[in-house]
């Protein structure tokens, strides 16, 4: 298992300076990245990552509300493995009928994606988790209609945020889920309260360890108040000094 920096953290960053912030990155120490929405930069932000030595294993992209081609081409190019779905609105997740069309979405994804060897998956906000259907949390729903292929990145801060305990939740998952978003803070919608790794109130290496088929842990800050570069090392550092990870 590694660790990943999903770039949204640092989104308004690289709208002022692409190049320079992944420089910051992988000064830092993180050698993976989890692009956003990045059709658009994608020559630019390969560059960035070649002449930095990062990689980026997984990548979101709005699979089922833009052209899909499009989004697995780019995702080639920056050698993406795992594409993923990163936002389903939450009244999208309040009958059987739409959570199945959802996943017949990603099921059809998958295979188009297949075509250009590359894997779909799907990452969760809180209301997967509020919304219950047919006795289970909407998220557990939709995974037992996923084809075999597709796989799960489970944002375990929004997870507890949704009033479920990620670890159960990770648990019940199981193999589905290869990678996870790994963030901190208060458990409440207020994103700018969120802290680094290890300082609020997830369990956040026991979230990790429920994770058994885990292959990158992403961190990620939605928001934060304080200094984001110096938040994610906060994070970092206190990820790999616990050694759940031998590797960035």
């Amino acid at each position: 298992m590694s660790y990943s920096i999903q770039l949204y953290t640092l989104r308004n960053e690289i709208q002022e300076d692409l190049a320079g912030t992944i420089r910051k990155v992988a000064e830092i120490g993180f050698t993976q990245v989890e692009p956003y929405d990045f059709v658009a930069t994608a020559e630019e932000l390969g560059a960035a990552l070649r002449e930095n030595g990062l990689t980026a294993p997984s990548g979101h992209a709005p699979l089922l509300s833009q052209d899909q081609d499009e989004i697995f081409a780019a995702a080639r190019e920056l050698g993406i493995a795992t594409v993923i779905e990163p936002f389903i609105p939450a009244d999208r997740w309040q009958s059987a009928e739409d959570i199945q069309a959802t996943a017949a979405g990603l099921n059809t994804a998958a295979k188009k994606g297949a075509e250009y060897g590359i894997r779909v998956g799907y990452h969760n906000h809180q209301w997967e988790l509020e919304s219950m259907v047919e006795g289970r949390t909407a998220l557990e729903y939709f995974e037992g209609l996923l084809d075999p292929e597709l796989v799960l990145e489970v944002d375990t801060y929004w997870v507890a945020v949704g009033g479920q305990d990620p670890v159960d939740i990770l648990t019940k998952l199981g193999s589905r889920v290869k990678l996870i978003h790994i963030k901190d803070g208060p458990l409440t919608t207020d994103t700018k309260a969120q802290v680094p790794a290890g300082q609020g109130k997830v369990a956040v290496l026991d979230v990790i360890a429920a994770a058994k088929s885990l292959e990158v842990g992403v961190v990620e800050f939605d928001d934060y108040s304080r200094d984001i570069f110096e938040g994610i090392n906060e994070s970092l550092s206190f990820l790999t000094a616990a050694g759940e990870g031998v590797k960035a």
